[in-house]
């Protein structure tokens, strides 16, 4: 079963941190809150599924460093920046960088509300993707350097025959390859390997 998503919250006023957190939890979110940056990290757990509701101003680690620190510790988790004090430079700078939206105190109870749904969404749809892409992996490391060989030409259309000449093996042990190929990849049809051919080429580059 899948773990029920949270809704990290990083603010250090702590009224405002209630605030939040009670309007969350009034529409059935499970929400941790956090005083500091600091906090958050030492208790986060990458694979935990949810999004962060992030303060730009904050004592030690700002809103903008642990954005910064959790890109390049790979940790791809939605972030909603808050902030009494954010202009147009600032917003922009947390959009690029992959932030859902960037909401200036006071906000709507209602556009928190949907930004946080908005990100809870894209964690499970790039979650369910990765997952995807881990089952194919699996079966692409477990083949062979001559079955690799032999999945790259497949995919490219070429029948038994044609790719029996190119690689110097007789058409039948092609066939055995190619079989293998199929099966450990848990590809039942040539379009099935040809998709999960394109997703690990998109993974690895």
């Amino acid at each position: 079963m899948r773990e029920n998503p949270v809704v990290f919250l990083i603010d250090d006023d702590a009224a405002v941190r209630d605030v939040i957190k009670d309007l969350l939890f009034s529409v059935g979110h499970v929400v941790e809150p956090f005083a500091s940056a600091e906090e958050f990290l030492s208790r986060r757990d990458p694979q935990a599924p949810g999004c962060l509701v992030l303060d730009v101003r904050l004592p030690g680690t700002s809103g903008l460093e642990l954005q910064k620190r959790l890109l390049a510790q790979k940790d791809r988790i939605p972030t909603i920046f808050i902030s009494g004090y954010g202009d147009v430079p600032m917003a922009v700078q947390v959009m690029k960088a992959g932030a859902v939206d960037f909401l200036q105190k006071p906000f709507r109870e209602q556009e928190l509300l949907e930004c946080v749904q908005e990100a809870l969404r894209r964690d499970q749809a790039r979650r369910e993707s990765e997952e995807r892409v881990s089952g194919v992996l699996t079966g692409y490391r477990s083949l062979t350097k001559r079955e690799r060989e032999i999945m790259k030409l497949v995919v490219t259309g070429q029948i038994n025959k044609q790719i029996a000449a190119q690689v110097g093996l007789s058409e039948v042990t092609v066939k055995i390859h190619r079989a293998q190929v199929m099966h450990k990849m848990g590809t039942p049809s040539l379009a099935d390997l040809v998709r999960a051919a394109d997703k690990i080429e998109a993974f690895l580059s």
